[in-house]
């Protein structure tokens, strides 16, 4: 069976539209803003269960599908469209989904019947995944070569500070005044994004199209299968806990509250970020391998340090450092091994992401059936050393010793 040629890495500096000499770090941050947005959005029915029920005269377990309908929506769609609109060029696609993304949320806040808020969740999924395909591709394309792996890390914050704050400042909205004020708010801010990206964010040009790749060939690049192997293992071990932490904490018996542990969490996911910043240029590899396996290490203390408070929330931030910088890490190295179609090879990354996302739910609720709380960081520990295999495996082709 014949194996994909590796696609010759065309220098950003020489692509229309590509990077400036300084590193055009308010345009990144509008980027990260979407995808704090994009991160809100996704989880804002978590925390507004019964408020959500109540407004649309449904059940709980109703509303829980509407992080399923927009998973699902992610998953579905971001592939075909990314491999659909590749000649287009980055701004005026991204400002087409942006505007697609505002709409449907639009919808979901007004929507007087669930069946509506679910479709309306289904194509802002929709147009979700087309936005995460490519705001790592972007925001390095518009940045020095030299400076990659720093602009990835500013693009990816966006996502760690939704999950410290974003989905508990929207809850809090939510809880007290109206959900739709939760989600009308996420629109207002979709619609300020919209215009700094019109207004101020440079225009990237779309990879070649001599070198564009079918979507079969991008899969098959040496090392995309390996990073996206390790995205789902990853992303399984910490989501199974970070979905039922609060089954975790009341069998740990720490008296530690889910609020408490998941700011914590949060905020230590930032620091993560800055981390990532400042090592990913130099560092990649080293960076990833120290994370995923500190990552375990975090899982291991969860197990035996549960009732205790200290050790829980050493563990806490131990998990925030490791895995608030595991986004750009993992971007950056599908941007990499993707070159010129860097673009296709981030559409998968929303789409493992998800199907990580619903097999959490799944295996974390499977598992509780027949067990207490304890048995999640037993999870996060076997599934953080596949992941932690899989880097040592996949060191020639996926995870490069520099960017």
């Amino acid at each position: 069976m014949s194996t994909a040629p590796v696609p010759t890495r065309v220098p950003l500096a020489s692509i229309p539209g590509g990077p400036v000499e300084r590193l055009p770090v308010f345009s990144l941050v509008v980027l990260a803003t979407m995808g704090f947005i994009l991160v809100a959005m996704e989880t804002m029915p978590a925390g507004l269960l019964p408020v959500i029920a109540g407004g649309l005269g449904t059940s709980e377990g109703a509303v829980g599908l509407l992080i399923s309908a927009y998973a699902l929506g992610t998953v579905v769609a971001t592939i075909p469209a990314i491999t659909l609109t590749r000649g287009m060029r980055r701004k005026p696609l991204l400002l087409i989904a942006i505007t697609g993304l505002v709409v449907a949320n639009t919808v979901t806040a007004l929507s007087p019947v669930i069946a509506l808020a679910l479709a309306s969740r289904f194509v802002a999924g929709a147009f979700s995944g087309v936005i995460w395909g490519m705001l790592a591709a972007y925001g390095r394309r518009i940045s020095p070569p030299d400076r990659a792996g720093l602009s990835l890390s500013i693009v990816s914050a966006g996502a760690p500070v939704g999950f410290a704050f974003g989905t508990p400042l929207g809850s809090w909205l939510g809880m007290a005044f109206d959900w739709r004020w939760s989600f009308g708010g996420l629109t207002v801010l979709g619609v300020v994004v919209f215009a700094l990206v019109a207004s101020i964010v440079p225009d990237a040009a779309p990879a070649p199209a001599g070198a564009r790749l079918s979507l079969g060939r991008v899969f098959r690049i040496p090392g995309i299968a390996v990073i996206l192997a390790v995205i789902a293992a990853w992303m399984l071990a910490h989501n199974t806990i970070y979905t039922y932490v609060s089954p975790y904490l009341r069998a740990g018996g720490s008296g530690l509250g889910v609020d408490v542990t998941l700011l914590i969490y949060g905020i230590a996911s930032i620091g993560g970020i800055v981390v990532t910043g400042a090592l990913l240029d130099r560092h990649p590899r080293a960076l990833l391998h120290g994370s995923v396996a500190l990552f375990v290490v975090a899982g291991a203390v969860l197990l035996v340090g549960h009732a205790s408070v200290p050790a829980v929330v050493v563990a806490a931030v131990l998990w925030g450092v490791t895995f608030g910088g595991a986004s750009a890490q993992l971007q950056a190295a599908l941007t990499t091994a993707g070159g010129d179609n860097a673009d296709v090879a981030n559409a998968f990354l929303p789409v493992a992401f998800n199907v990580a996302i619903f097999l959490a739910g799944i295996v974390g609720a499977a598992l509780l059936t027949v067990a207490d709380g304890l048995v999640l960081p037993v999870l996060m520990i076997g599934f953080g050393l596949v992941a932690l295999a899989l880097t040592s495996y996949g060191r020639r082709n996926a995870f490069p010793a520099a960017l």
